[in-house]
C-alpha cells in the first residue's frame, strides 16, 4: 500500500514543476504529515525530493530525475493502451502523435510486456458515436485542437438559428458526446459550450490565453449537461404507474427527472400505482416516451395529452381485435 502511494508520489512530482504538501495530500488521499513522512523516505531511498519552505513553498524533483515504464505491471501497461479512443484522435488530426506514443512507451516496455498493446486492443473497444447514426468530422475541429492544446485564441462564426455571430473564443477543452462534438471556451468572462459543427469559420490566432487554474474540464461539462437536462424540459404531466411502469420510467424518459419524480410520490393507492408529476420537454415528446410504456402509465393531466394516448391506445386496441389472416385476403 505504502510502496503504490510512494510510486505515485514520484510520478505526480515528475509531471509538475512543483506541488504543495496540500496538493500532495488530496491527490494522495492521506494527511499532510504523511506526506512530509513519505517525502523524507524517498529521499533516504536516494530520489531527489526537494522541499522548498515557506508559505508558497512545496516538494520538486532536482537534477532532471525521471521514472522509467520498466516498472509497469501487465494490467497498468494494459490499461494504459485502452486511454485512447482512436476515432477522436483521427478527427481531431492527432493520430499520428498518438501513434508515435504508443509506439515510444511499447519500445520502454520490457519483453514480458510488449504483448500489451495488442493484448488489449484484442479485448476492449470503444466505439463513441451513437447508434443509427454516420460519424462525421466537423471540418474546424483539428483547428480547434490545436487551439486547445496551445492555448491559443481563435476567431470564429458561430450559426445560432437563422444567423450567425462572430466570437473571439479562448478554447479550454473538446468533449465528444454521443458522436456530436462540442467545444467548451470562454467568451468574455463567461464560460460556455458550442457545438462544432456549427461553426461556419474558424481561425487560429497568434496570441495566447492564460488558461484559468480552477477550470476542470470533467466538472464544467457534467455541470453544464446537467443543466441543459433540466432547461428543456419546460412542461409537466401526471402520470399514474403500475409497479411496471414506474421501474421503466427512467429509461424511456430524463432519467434524472424521472427518479425526481418518483422520489417525491406520495405512497401507492390500493392497486400498488403511483401518482408522480414528471418535467418533460413537451406534450409531443411525452407522447413518443409514454406511449412506449403502454398500459403500465395513466395520464391524468393535461387533458389533451390524455386525449391523444387514449386514441393511440383504442386504434392499437382495433387493430388487435382483428384477425391478422382477414387482412390478407
Amino acid at each position: 500500500m505504502r510502496a503504490a502511494r510512494l510510486i505515485k508520489m514520484v510520478l505526480l512530482l515528475q509531471s509538475r514543476p512543483s506541488m504543495t504538501a496540500a496538493e500532495l495530500a488530496r491527490e494522495l488521499e492521506v494527511s499532510e504529515r504523511t506526506v512530509t513522512r513519505d517525502a523524507l523516505a524517498l529521499s533516504e531511498a536516494g530520489i531527489p525530493v526537494y522541499a522548498d519552505r515557506g508559505r508558497s513553498g512545496g516538494y520538486r524533483l532536482i537534477g532532471g530525475y525521471r521514472t522509467r515504464l520498466t516498472g509497469l505491471a501487465r494490467g497498468e501497461a494494459e490499461a494504459l493502451f485502452l486511454s485512447g479512443v482512436p476515432g477522436a484522435l483521427r478527427q481531431m488530426g492527432l493520430e499520428d502523435a498518438a501513434s508515435a506514443a504508443r509506439l515510444k512507451v511499447s519500445a520502454a516496455l520490457t519483453p514480458a510486456l510488449r504483448d500489451a498493446p495488442a493484448s488489449a486492443a484484442q479485448r476492449f473497444h470503444l466505439d463513441a458515436p451513437g447508434w443509427y447514426q454516420e460519424p462525421e468530422t466537423p471540418e474546424p475541429l483539428p483547428t480547434l485542437a490545436e487551439a486547445v492544446w496551445d492555448d491559443r485564441l481563435v476567431s470564429a462564426r458561430y450559426r445560432r438559428g437563422d444567423t450567425e455571430v462572430e466570437r473571439e473564443l479562448a478554447p479550454y477543452g473538446l468533449v465528444l458526446k454521443a458522436g456530436v462534438w462540442y467545444l467548451c471556451a470562454r467568451a468574455g468572462e463567461s464560460f460556455r459550450v458550442y457545438r462544432v459543427d456549427r461553426f461556419s469559420a474558424v481561425a487560429l490566432g497568434d496570441e495566447r490565453f492564460v488558461r484559468d487554474r480552477d477550470f476542470d474540464l470533467p466538472v464544467f461539462w457534467e455541470e453544464r449537461a446537467a443543466q441543459f437536462a433540466r432547461s428543456i424540459l419546460r412542461t409537466e404531466v401526471v402520470v399514474r404507474l403500475t409497479g411496471a411502469g414506474a421501474r421503466t420510467l427512467p429509461y424511456v424518459t430524463d432519467p434524472a427527472a424521472a427518479r425526481e419524480a418518483l422520489g417525491a410520490a406520495g405512497p401507492p393507492d390500493a392497486a400498488g400505482r403511483v401518482t408522480v408529476t414528471l418535467p418533460v420537454e413537451s406534450e409531443d415528446v411525452a407522447y413518443t416516451q409514454l406511449l412506449g410504456l403502454g398500459p403500465e402509465a395513466e395520464v391524468l393531466e393535461p387533458p389533451p395529452l390524455r386525449e391523444r394516448l387514449a386514441g393511440a391506445a383504442a386504434r392499437t386496441a382495433a387493430l388487435y381485435a382483428t384477425d391478422p389472416a382477414a387482412g390478407q385476403r
